[in-house]
């Protein structure tokens, strides 16, 4: 009775106000007129049980409530699916041993201060290395025949005594600047030991890794015997070299295309995409058939050079792969209720937790943290997303203010599917591999992650909500065309954290200008974590950064899959709506937390539609859920995948930062992680045949427990700011 009382009572203001608002613009009296007597009817109606509730819905445009309802098959969940690793043939990647290490954060700042940060730089790139700088420019190459051999020991030896000479002359020069500046400025700057205590320009400095002539005269020294070795080997080929001490072989002038397919064979890669099996190179290589067989040469060089014992690691270049996983499914659709954004309603993930109305027991409570916490987010926490790219056309996108120039970090350009390599430009094109797969189509899974933390314009009357309102979103395109290849990777986490410069089309070093707080890596390989991903990941959390993963979708312990088996990462599990582990999920001791992933083959919360995650995602063979018809194509659609709650951790990180800006690093990390909702064993468990080698549940015949993590995402716990924030 006192809700209807309540509407009635809004009814009645609004007839006592209809005088005037029929009076106001009299052209247009007719229709303001009816307007109102209608806004009337439905209030009394409404309070009187009679008539449908309120639907927002029907008040905005199709294209700003249709979604997908349809799935197509990109990864089976079936009992019998065996996960595979690939590699990119001809790529490795190694690090020489005992490098110095990277300068402290003080250090840094004082070697990059602003008033000799730009012409230290330009002399390192002109003068430390003159056979080639030190990122991206591309290399000696070791020539084909034996009788070049001797030539390219030559030059590759003269490269290194003139880069030994140089070395010693740019330390010197090095040495006399900082003393200059030491004069100037009377002595080391009395600098913070927190990062988070540094002003925003010079944390950003801070955090650049410095090239060190240490490290580079070793690299020009391994490069002249990797160099001896494709010579050796009748090879032909190019390294390339990294600031922070990693090197990239490409055998072959140019690499085989990693997107063509062979005829008739869908899902086959050919030629330079390989399942990934042991090495095995014989004692005695012909050379013949090393230039014809690539993945002989590729494991025949990785094996002479970890024979040599110089580098800390030597590393096959693996392909990536996002982490959603779909089934053929047609979606029912219904009508909702929405106060803002349209589809806000069918966002069960973000809601509260709970059992009541539009409060579901997986949810994570973002709702909760946003009234509660008095913030939605701050656009001074920045978030990167290595990923597909993003679509920067989407029509809740381009009018987003959330986002920051990013990166398309894609070297190949048949890999990058936009015609070139490297550049300042992340949109997303797609990234169809196979056109001989029916069911294969553009993912643009980096949009639907990045909309899922808030690259996306929130509480706009249009699409869908993010995690955080106010964020800044960094996207950083890593994956493409069939994947993404381990090397692109590693230099887009590095990138993301402010660590190394990319370069722009005419050589020039362009950074990061918002080195990321958060970097969200919805990615993943069935392997080990690579030693050069693990060394990515190292160097920016050293700096503070959280590097938040994926756990996998492959049903396996994550130590196999990286980089949800990587250290100092967050890893996450996938949860459905009623707060369990999903069965497609990874699970395993670096598991941290739980967070909703989405079900597409449950309906938990009963509300008539699979319990996917609802975000921006550009989609085919959609519905509009007010009237049910189908609409070709449209802007937002449901996901299921360790990819989904990989970002909700990375919205929820963004918001605690929010709320105490001085939470940095493994202090932010735990902040999130003391707060959790602990799971059952019942809600860790599956089916013993599928997850064999855990004991059964006491009472739940065929059900074997499976570690999930600390707990499950769940921000009503976060106790609250009394300083709150602001809910601008």
């Amino acid at each position: 009775m006192g809700f209807k009382n309540r509407v009635l009572r809004n009814a009645a203001a609004l007839i006592a106000g209809f005088a005037v608002f029929a009076t106001v613009g009299c052209d247009q009296r007719p229709e303001r007129v009816e307007r109102a007597q209608t806004a009337i009817g439905a209030a009394i109606d409404q309070a009187l049980g009679n008539g449908p509730p309120p639907n927002p819905m029907a008040d905005v445009a199709v294209e700003d409530r249709a979604y997908a309802a349809r799935t197509a098959p990109l990864q089976t969940v079936q009992p019998d699916y065996v996960p595979v690793s690939r590699f990119a043939i001809g790529s490795i990647i190694a690090k020489p041993k005992d490098l110095p290490p990277l300068p402290s954060p003080e250090q840094a700042l004082m070697m990059q201060a602003p008033e000799i940060a730009d012409e230290i730089a330009l002399e390192v790139n002109t003068r430390a290395m003159p056979v080639e700088s030190i990122e991206g420019v591309e290399a000696i190459k070791a020539p084909e025949t034996s009788t070049r051999a001797l030539q390219a020991k030559t030059v590759a030896d003269e490269a290194v005594k003139e880069s030994q000479s140089e070395l010693r002359s740019l330390r010197q020069r090095l040495e006399r600047r900082r003393q200059d500046v030491l004069e100037r400025s009377g002595g080391l700057p009395d600098l913070p030991l927190d990062d988070a205590a540094l002003p925003g320009h010079r944390l950003k400095l801070a955090k650049r890794a410095i090239r060190q002539p240490e490290t580079v005269e070793r690299q020009v020294s391994a490069r002249s015997k990797m160099l001896d070795v494709m010579a050796q080997y009748g090879l032909s080929g190019q390294v390339e070299l990294n600031r922070t001490g990693e090197m990239v072989i490409q055998i072959g002038d140019e690499g085989a295309d990693p997107t063509q397919f062979a005829a008739g064979e869908p899902q086959t890669p050919f030629p330079a995409i390989a399942i990934n099996r042991p090495d095995n190179c014989p004692d005695r290589p012909d050379r013949d058939a090393l230039r014809r067989d690539k993945v002989l040469a590729t494991a025949c060089m990785l094996m002479q050079l970890r024979a040599s014992g110089d580098y800390e690691y030597v590393e096959k270049d693996f392909i990536f792969d996002h982490q959603f996983v779909r089934r053929p499914e047609d979606v029912p659709v219904i009508t909702a209720v929405t106060p803002n954004d349209p589809l806000w309603v069918l966002q069960w993930h973000f809601q509260n937790n709970g059992t009541g109305a539009l409060e579901t027991p997986g949810s994570a409570s973002f709702e909760d943290f946003w009234t509660r916490q008095r913030t939605q987010g701050s656009r001074d926490v920045v978030v990167a997303v290595v990923d597909t790219g993003l679509d920067l056309d989407h029509p809740d996108i381009e009018t987003s203010i959330n986002l920051a120039p990013g990166w398309d970090m894609v070297s190949d350009p048949r890999i990058g599917n936009d015609g070139d390599g490297r550049d300042p430009d992340p949109d997303d094109p797609g990234d169809l591999c196979d056109p001989n797969d029916p069911f294969a189509e553009d993912s643009f899974h980096g949009t639907h992650v990045a909309g899922t933390i808030g690259a996306n314009a929130s509480n706009n009357a249009s699409g869908v909500a993010g995690g955080a309102w106010q964020v800044t979103v960094v996207p950083v395109r890593a994956l493409g065309k069939c994947g993404g290849r381990l090397t692109d990777i590693n230099d887009a986490i590095r990138w993301a954290g402010g660590l190394v410069p990319a370069f722009d089309a005419a050589g020039n070093e362009v950074w990061n200008e918002n080195p990321a707080d958060i970097i969200n890596l919805s990615i993943g390989l069935f392997e080990f974590c690579p030693a050069s991903l693990q060394d990515a990941i190292t160097a920016v959390t050293e700096r503070g950064v959280v590097v938040v993963s994926a756990a996998g979708n492959a049903r396996v312990p994550t130590e196999f899959y990286a980089p949800a088996g990587c250290q100092n990462v967050v890893t996450v599990a996938a949860g459905d709506a009623r707060g369990q582990i999903t069965p497609y999920s990874n699970y395993g001791d670096e598991v941290d937390i739980l967070a909703p992933g989405g079900d597409l083959t449950r309906d938990d919360n009963a509300d008539g539609r699979p319990d996917g995650v609802l975000s921006t995602k550009r989609a085919n063979g959609c519905a509009d859920p007010v009237t049910g018809i189908s609409v070709e194509s449209c802007n937002y659609a449901f996901e299921q995948g360790t990819s989904m709650a990989a970002p909700h951790v990375s919205a929820a990180l963004a918001l605690l930062k929010s709320r105490d800006p001085d939470l940095i690093g493994t202090e932010l990390r735990d902040a999130l992680l003391a707060n959790v909702d602990a799971r059952t064993p019942a809600q860790c468990a599956g089916s013993c045949s599928i997850y064999q080698g855990f004991d059964e549940i006491p009472g739940q015949p065929g059900q074997c427990a499976r570690p999930c993590g600390n707990g499950l995402l769940n921000l009503a716990n976060v106790p609250d700011n009394n300083g709150g924030g602001s809910n601008d």
